[in-house]
């Protein structure tokens, strides 16, 4: 299972972060409300645990943005602001439990196990597309056309995660964390190895979607335009 805890108070954060990751939780931390909503759209998890009043966005205005985006991970707020107003305002943004603060580890890890044991929201199909793109995540399969190819779990991991953010610049920090997880000790080279890897297979597959660098940020997965297409290059 893999939690995202946003909290700014940061001596309870890692309390927190040590109880979750003893129990087996992957769990990744962030300490304001804009990092919190980056991580939110752009990784799966499996809990959220927001704190309701977070420095440059507030809790409820981040719940608000990530259901807007069709995103239905169940979501946890803690606060100290424990009026029956809050708790109703919180719940309407799309909460899904209520924590007041102080609490004790014991009674939040109860509170994940409990949003755990709810039937998830199904998806009728497993494949992403775009372009002349189609890829199944269960099997690790790229197909263009009729032709597919099987990727490795890593190549998979980042393909999932270029075609859920499709069109977006992607920051490497975001995408190395996704792929690899929040602790991972890597270097941003494997990053650029396994970009290499799929722009490979791209070609291989005679895709006219390409994976672009934006310098300075990361890269981006976009349809070529008529001139890359007849040149037949990667940026």
């Amino acid at each position: 299972m893999r939690i995202l805890l946003i909290e700014d108070d940061i001596s309870l954060c890692n309390a927190l972060m040590i109880h979750l990751r003893s129990e087996g939780y992957e769990t990744d931390v962030c300490h304001n409300g804009t990092d919190g909503l980056s991580y939110a759209l752009q990784n799966t998890y499996d809990v959220i645990i927001l704190d309701r009043m977070l420095p440059e966005l507030d809790g409820l205005t981040l719940l608000s943005a990530i259901r807007r985006k069709n995103i239905f991970t169940p979501v946890i707020i803690a606060t100290a602001m424990d009026s029956l107003q809050e708790k109703i305002n919180g719940l309407d943004c799309g909460a899904d439990d209520y924590i007041t603060k102080p609490f004790d580890a014991q009674e939040l890890l109860a509170r994940i196990r409990a949003l755990s044991r709810r039937p998830a929201v199904l998806n009728d199909s497993p494949l992403l597309s775009y372009g002349d793109l189609s890829f199944n995540p269960e099997k690790q399969e790229l197909t263009v056309s009729n032709k597919t190819l099987s990727l490795s779990k890593k190549e998979a991991g980042l393909m999932e995660y270029l075609l859920k953010n499709k069109e977006q610049n992607l920051r490497r920090n975001l995408m190395l964390s996704y792929v690899w997880g929040a602790d991972a000790e890597v270097e941003e080279g494997n990053l650029d190895n396994y970009i290499y890897f799929l722009r490979r297979r791209l070609r291989t597959l005679k895709s006219n979607v390409q994976i672009k660098t934006i310098h300075g940020v990361g890269y981006r997965l976009e349809e070529k335009s008529a001139e890359a297409n007849a040149c037949g290059e990667d940026l």
